[in-house]
């Protein structure tokens, strides 16, 4: 495994030839709901056209590329770790599982992973993937390999359809808005309304608001 920082258009070049797997996640930051990741083939004979970091991109964007994605490229896997597995295994190895999960949801075995960031879990672990694959962190990845980019749309707008869900549950937490990241709505709603089912526990300011129960 090697970990690609200030990569070069030929390293990106070289490491995207053949069946390679870009790898994103979504959610490390939520007070509430899943880790999403997502692992997405693309196909270099059909390219997708304004593929970039999720971040960077407006939902309409998003939204439109999400499907274009899904038309296009050859697989596309989702993976997610529950509240109650991050609360036993902390954010960072619910984050690795889930790409494992992720990965593990390919139709065919990659000829190489790409992982946005500096990590990358061990894809030959809980039978993700036989005799492991060649694997390689690349930072910031997700504005600079496309197939990282694609992967970060999938986790991204799939995450953010499953708070609008909750929201739609809790109308109150307004979930649509904040997309269950700590801001100071997210705040006010549990301090008031108290903790949800879908909370995760172990993060701060909800065990706080759990111990002032």
């Amino acid at each position: 495994m090697a970990i690609f920082k200030d990569i070069t258009p030929e390293q990106v070049s070289t490491l995207c030839v053949g069946y390679y797997a870009g790898v994103d996640e979504v959610g490390r930051g939520p007070l509430v709901g899943d880790v999403v990741t997502a692992a997405v083939v693309l196909d270099p004979n059909n390219p997708i056209e304004g593929l970039n970091d999720s971040k960077k991109l407006s939902e309409k964007k998003r939204l439109k590329l999400f499907d274009e994605i899904y038309e296009k490229a050859l697989d596309v896997s989702i993976g997610r770790a529950t509240p109650t597995e991050i609360d036993e295994l902390n954010i960072l190895h619910a984050t690795m599982l889930a790409m494992q999960r992720a990965i593990a949801g390919l139709r065919a075995r990659p000829d190489r992973i790409l992982v946005d960031g500096n990590r990358v879990p061990d894809f030959s672990a809980k039978g993700c993937i036989e005799g492991g694959v060649e694997s390689h962190a690349v930072i910031k990845g997700d504005g600079l390999i496309a197939g990282i980019s694609a992967a970060s749309i999938i986790a991204k707008v799939v995450r953010d359809k499953e708070m609008e869900a909750l929201d739609v549950k809790y109308p109150e937490f307004g979930f649509a808005k904040h997309k269950g990241y700590p801001t100071k709505a997210h705040f006010e709603a549990l301090a008031q309304y108290g903790v949800l089912a879908e909370h995760r526990k172990s993060f701060r300011p909800v065990k706080e608001r759990l111990d002032a129960q």
